[in-house]
C-alpha cells in the first residue's frame, strides 16, 4: 500500500494507493490541501479513483466536491448522508476495489448518522468515530450517544484488535494507534456500560466548533465558503496600494472615483477625502444611476479590505472593466495616519 497521512492543524486526511495498479483513494480531504493531494498523487504516479468522506464534517471544510469535480471521479459517502453532491452511496459492508486493495465500509453511526469507518488491509480509518484517546462528540446534528456506544462496543470491539487506527483528528501528533491500545487505554472506552457511557457523552459540555454553521452548510450543499468567495473575487481584480491612493488624493486627481461601500454610519465617521458613498448591499440596485460612466476607473474601499474586493469583482461583472479594490481598508488607512474626511 502507498500511504500518506496529511495533517492540517488537528485534521488528518489520507491518500492510499495500490502500487501495482497505480490507483488511489483520498479519504477526508481538507479544502486547503487540494494542490498538495494532487502533487502527492502525481509524485507517486497514482490516479485518484475515489474521494471519500467518512462523515459530514462540522468542524472543517471538506475538499471532496472540488476534487471530485476537478478530477472527474466520484465523491463517496455512506447511504445515510444528506450531502447533495455525493455520487456513490455505500451501505454497511460494501467494498470499493482499488487495484488489488479492498476498501470496506463499516457503518458506525453516533458522531453523525452517516459516520463510517474504512477497513483497508491492516488499517482502520475511523473518521470521528474513534480518536486516539477519545471519541467523536455526539452533541452535533444527527449525533446519538446510544448509537456511538453500539458502534464502539459492538461493531469495532469485534474487529481484529491489532488493526491500526487512523482517525480524522489528532491534536497531539500521535498519528495512529491500534484498536487494542484504544480499548485498553482510551479513557472514554473504559466506560463500558451503556448507561455510564451515554451519560458521560451527554455531560461533556463541549464548546461548538469554530465555523460549524458554515462548515455544515458548505459540506452538505457544496456551496462556497466566505473565504472561497473572497479568494475568487480577489483573483478577478487588480488592487491599489494605500500609498498609491494617498498620493493620488494629494494630487487631487479627478480621473479616479473612490467608492466607499461601507454602511452610511461608518462612511460619515470618516472616509477617504472625496470618496463617494454607495453601500455594497445596494450596489447592483443603484449602479446605473450612481455610476453612469462604465469607462471610469473606480476604486472600491471598505473597512478591512474584503468587501471591497467583492464589490470590485461585481463591478467588473457589470461592465466596469477598470474597477479596482484598495489593498487594505479604512482601518489600515487610519492606522497610517492618512487624511480623513468626515460628513
Amino acid at each position: 500500500m502507498i500511504f500518506h497521512q496529511i495533517a492540517t492543524g488537528g485534521c488528518l486526511s489520507y491518500l492510499i494507493g495500490c502500487a501495482e495498479s497505480c490507483v488511489a483513494a483520498l479519504i477526508d480531504p481538507e479544502a486547503r490541501q487540494i494542490d498538495r493531494y494532487q502533487g502527492l498523487a502525481g509524485r507517486e504516479g497514482l490516479r485518484i479513483r475515489y474521494v471519500i468522506d467518512t462523515h459530514t464534517h462540522a468542524d472543517h471544510f471538506s475538499g471532496a466536491r472540488h476534487i471530485g469535480q476537478a478530477l472527474g471521479v466520484p465523491v463517496v459517502m455512506h447511504r445515510r448522508s444528506s450531502v447533495r453532491f455525493v455520487d456513490m452511496r455505500l451501505d454497511d459492508g460494501d467494498i470499493l476495489l482499488l487495484g488489488t486493495m479492498r476498501v470496506r465500509a463499516i457503518h458506525t453511526p453516533g458522531h453523525t448518522q452517516d459516520s463510517m469507518c474504512l477497513l483497508v488491509e491492516d488499517r482502520l480509518f475511523t473518521g470521528d468515530t474513534l480518536l486516539i484517546g477519545g471519541t467523536g462528540r455526539t452533541d452535533l446534528p444527527t449525533g446519538d450517544p446510544d448509537a456511538l456506544y453500539d458502534s464502539l462496543f459492538t461493531t469495532l470491539r469485534n474487529l481484529d484488535p491489532s488493526l491500526k487506527v487512523f482517525p480524522s483528528h489528532d491534536y497531539k501528533g500521535q498519528g495512529s494507534s491500534t484498536l487494542e491500545q484504544e480499548f485498553a487505554l482510551n479513557p472514554r472506552l473504559q466506560k463500558r456500560g451503556r448507561a455510564e457511557f451515554t451519560a458521560m457523552m451527554r455531560e461533556l459540555d463541549l464548546s461548538a466548533p469554530m465555523h460549524m454553521t458554515e462548515a455544515l452548510r458548505t459540506n452538505m450543499s457544496g456551496g462556497k465558503t466566505v473565504a472561497q468567495m473572497l479568494s475568487d473575487a480577489s483573483a478577478k481584480i487588480p488592487f491599489m496600494s494605500l500609498a498609491e491612493l494617498k498620493d493620488r488624493v494629494a494630487r487631487g486627481e479627478s480621473d479616479l472615483l473612490v467608492l466607499d461601500v461601507r454602511e452610511r454610519d461608518a462612511y460619515e465617521q470618516g472616509h477617504v477625502p472625496g470618496a463617494k458613498h454607495l453601500p455594497r448591499g445596494q450596489l447592483e440596485l443603484r449602479v446605473n444611476s450612481e455610476l453612469p460612466d462604465p469607462t471610469q476607473r473606480i476604486l472600491t474601499v471598505c473597512e478591512f479590505g474584503k468587501i471591497s474586493a467583492l464589490a470590485a469583482a461585481t463591478l467588473r461583472e457589470l461592465g466596469f472593466m477598470r474597477a479596482v479594490a484598495l489593498d487594505g481598508g479604512m482601518q489600515a488607512w487610519r492606522d497610517s495616519n492618512f487624511p480623513i474626511e468626515r460628513s
